[in-house]
Parts: C-alpha cells; sequence; structure tokens
C-alpha cells in the first residue's frame, strides 16, 4: 500500500498527525498546469495538488499549494495567464504543462520555448524561485522520433534552468487501465494519489531545503 492510499483510508484528520507544527511563514507552491491539475473526472480533493496539500498539512508545515491547472490548457495558454497568477508571491513553481501540446502535435521546439518563457518570467518576479518540471511522455501513435523530442525537452529544460525534474508525471499510472478514466489519459482517485507520491518525491525535498535555509 503506497503512502498516500495509507494516508487517505487511514481516517485520521492530518491536524491530529502532525508532529513538526511551525508557527513560520509558509511557502507558496504554484502548480501551472492542465486537466491533470486540474482533476478532471475526480473530486477536487481527489487531484494530486489537493493531496500535496495533505501531506504537506501532515508534516505539520502551514505551506500553500496554489492549483492552476486548467482543463485543456497548453504551454501557451499557461504563459498567457502566467503574469495573472504571479500577482501573488510564488516560492515554488511547479510546472505541469505540455501534454495537450504534445497530443495536438505542436512542435517541441514550440512548447519548449514556451515553457522556458514560462520560467523566465517567474524567475525575473522572483529570483529565488525554485522550478520542479513535470515531464511527460507521449502514447506511440505520435510516431517514435516525435516521442524522443517531446520527452526530452522537459529535460533539456531542467538542466538548462537548473530546476527539478520529475522525469514522467504519470509513472506508474500512464498505461494502467484501472488507474485510468475511460478515455485512457485522465487518472482515477486511486491514480492521482500516485501521480501525488510522483511529485512529493521532488516536492518534500525542495521544501525542506527552503525551511533549513531560511
Amino acid at each position: 500500500m503506497t503512502l498516500l492510499m495509507s494516508v487517505a483510508s487511514s481516517g485520521l484528520s492530518f491536524a491530529s498527525e502532525s508532529t513538526n507544527s511551525t508557527t513560520t511563514t509558509g511557502r507558496s507552491v504554484l502548480i501551472l498546469g492542465d486537466s491533470l491539475a486540474a482533476g478532471r473526472g475526480v473530486d477536487p480533493e481527489e487531484s494530486f495538488p489537493a493531496l500535496l496539500q495533505k501531506l504537506i498539512h501532515q508534516r505539520g508545515w502551514n505551506d500553500t499549494v496554489i492549483n492552476a491547472g486548467v482543463s485543456g490548457d497548453t504551454s501557451a495558454g499557461g504563459l498567457r495567464r502566467l503574469d495573472w497568477l504571479l500577482r501573488q508571491k510564488i516560492d515554488i513553481l511547479v510546472l505541469e504543462l505540455g501534454g495537450n501540446d504534445g497530443l495536438r502535435g505542436i512542435q517541441p521546439g514550440t512548447t519548449r520555448t514556451n515553457l522556458q518563457s514560462i520560467i523566465d518570467r517567474t524567475k525575473e518576479r522572483y529570483p529565488t524561485v525554485q522550478v520542479i518540471i513535470a515531464g511527460m511522455k507521449m502514447p506511440p501513435n505520435m510516431g517514435e522520433q516525435y516521442q524522443k523530442e517531446f520527452e526530452h525537452l522537459f529535460v533539456e529544460l531542467a538542466k538548462k534552468n537548473e530546476a527539478h525534474l520529475v522525469p514522467f508525471l504519470l509513472e506508474n499510472v500512464g498505461g494502467h487501465p484501472e488507474l485510468n478514466q475511460g478515455d485512457g489519459i485522465h487518472p482515477t482517485a486511486d491514480g492521482h494519489r500516485i501521480v501525488a507520491e510522483n511529485v512529493w518525491k521532488i516536492l518534500e525535498p525542495v521544501l525542506t531545503r527552503i525551511k533549513s535555509s531560511s
């Protein structure tokens, strides 16, 4: 049983399990994404950003997860709405965009440029922001060459920007029918728990380092 499945089935409040409560100012974690972040097809509290918030509370931390997931959004769409989102101080940017670009056959170079612009604008506004990039993959019907270029663009962005990388957001979820809804694209509630764990493996150490350095 995974960590989040254990937490979800415990029936205990996260506050009661907190052992490291703190009164320090919490950090803001912006998840800029598409329907995966928005939790399409599941209850809002079952989406992976909501589960990340619960895990943060379980640690006794008062950091806030801002779910800026919009169904159907592309890297260009995320770039267009970024300035509005940056009106609030952002300490960590989780960049979960690009999947819809790939499904639409948008050239990986265009997606890379848009995502780089998102990173640049965010760092210009908040120079100390930590960036986490959620990698994605494309199904075989997109063609082998396209698959390789698309998957590699996330690796390139992470290296160029010294960002943290979730190698594949849907690791252990994509391609597993029992963890996906009928469309075969959007995770079920159980699938979102695994997605949250994939992100938490990267997010938790980043939050820990920020707290220890403050």
